[in-house]
This record gives C-alpha cells, structure tokens and sequence, in this order.
C-alpha cells in the first residue's frame, strides 16, 4: 500500500462495474451452467471449467472487437460462445442454434447479478460521509443501469457507458465524462477498477487518481500505482470517511 503522506486529496470516487461492484464472472457461470444443463451435460467437472474459462476469459479478444465498432454486442458473445463450445458440441454452433443459446442467456444472465460483499458497505459509508460516488464503465449506458439495479446498486446514481462519449476505456474522454458527472476536479477524483492497464493506468493518464483492484492479491512487479486487494480498502483514500 502507499504509505498516507502520499495519499492524494479525494473528493468524489467513481467506480468499473464488472468484477469491481458486481461479480459478473459468477454470475457468467451459473448462467452457462444452467442453459447448458442438457446439451452440456456430457462434461466432466474439469471440462466444465475450462469451458467456463474460455468463455469469461475471452482468449480472442471478441469483447475487444465490439468496443472497436467491428461486431455487435451480441456478436461478441457468440463469438466467444462458438469458442468455447467447439469440442463440446457435435452441432454446429450457428445460426439458429446460437440464436436460441443467446436468448436463454439473455434471459438468464441477470437473474444472478450480485454485488460482491464489499461494495454496500463502502457505498453505504461514502453516502453517510456525503461522498459523490458513480460509475465508468466499458459497455453501454442502459444495459448497465439495468444490471446495478438487477445488483441492489440503485444507489450508484452517476453512470457513464461508452455511448456516453463515443470512447471506451482507457480514452480520457470516458474518465473526465465520470468526473464531470460527479462536479469533482479529476486529480481529486479516484478511479478503482480490477483492470490494472484499462483501469487503474487509465486513470492515471486522464489525470485522476487511478486504484487497481487486485481481488486476487496477484500482484504485478514493477508496478508502483496505488492497489488495494479488497473495496474497504477505498477508505484509506478518505481519512475522514468512517
């Protein structure tokens, strides 16, 4: 941790929603367990997870490609699907097939949307001391307004999407729009994400205070930024928040 004489000054905290607030890997994969009960059901435990893996983890970069312009979101995700379906499945993953996968998905994703166990209790914090607190992230405005409020994060009330300026992260655009939304200078505004490139050094160079959030206590070398393990970590940034 940075020792507190070097803590910058805070004003206001803007938040990366998937695997920062809400716990979206989970969520992905009790979502492919369940629409895949039957037609997967031949797996074994440890094809179960290197199926869930290639999926989440998205090895060919289809999620990057939808923030570039070049496939739909939900291109993107059969994309990634047809990935980690070849060699489980003796269908072809195409056309009707995907189709009707992607909508069981779509039905299904956000009935498992939970926040993870540190996040109420931080927000409930900055509320008290109040902290303008909202969100940045790298998807769309209206599909992330459903899924806090799906998670119980009604409270997150400042939400910038991509569509909100026409950048994703790391542009600065996304991150000064975030700071702007919350009437707080930039460099007074702390940024935590779970991305240490997109989110954390993102932040960085827009000119706020960027924080990765290293839930797995992975570590980097060489990497001097400000990272915390867990979300009451944030506190540390606002002394005189209790």
């Amino acid at each position: 941790m940075p020792e507190a004489a070097r803590f910058p000054v805070v004003d206001g905290v803007l938040f990366d929603i998937d695997e920062t607030l809400v716990d979206l890997e989970t969520a992905m994969g009790r979502t492919l367990h369940y629409i895949g009960a039957e037609t997967l059901a031949h797996l074994s435990e440890t094809e179960w997870a290197d199926y869930k893996r290639l999926f989440t983890s998205d090895p060919h970069g289809y999620y990057d490609r939808f923030l570039a312009g070049e496939l739909t979101f939900t291109e993107q995700r059969i994309g990634r699907a047809r990935h980690a379906h070849a060699g489980y499945l003796t269908e072809p993953f195409e056309g009707d097939v995907a189709h009707r996968w992607n909508q069981a998905y779509e039905a299904t994703l956000p009935l498992h949307f939970e926040p993870y166990d540190d996040v109420t209790p931080l927000l409930e914090k900055l509320q008290s001391a109040e902290v303008p607190f909202g969100a940045v992230s790298n998807n769309v405005h209206d599909y992330q307004r459903a899924k806090l409020d799906r998670a119980g994060l009604q409270c997150i009330a400042a939400l910038v999407g991509i569509d909100a300026v026409g950048a994703a992260k790391p542009d600065p655009a996304i991150f000064l729009e975030g700071a702007r939304r919350l009437g707080t200078a930039p460099e007074r505004t702390l940024y935590v994400g779970d991305n240490r490139v997109v989110d954390a050094e993102g932040a960085v160079a827009a000119g706020l205070v960027g924080v990765w959030l290293d839930r797995c206590g992975a570590g980097y070398d060489g990497y001097i930024g400000h990272r915390i393990t867990g979300l009451a970590d944030v506190l540390q940034f606002l002394p005189h928040v209790r």
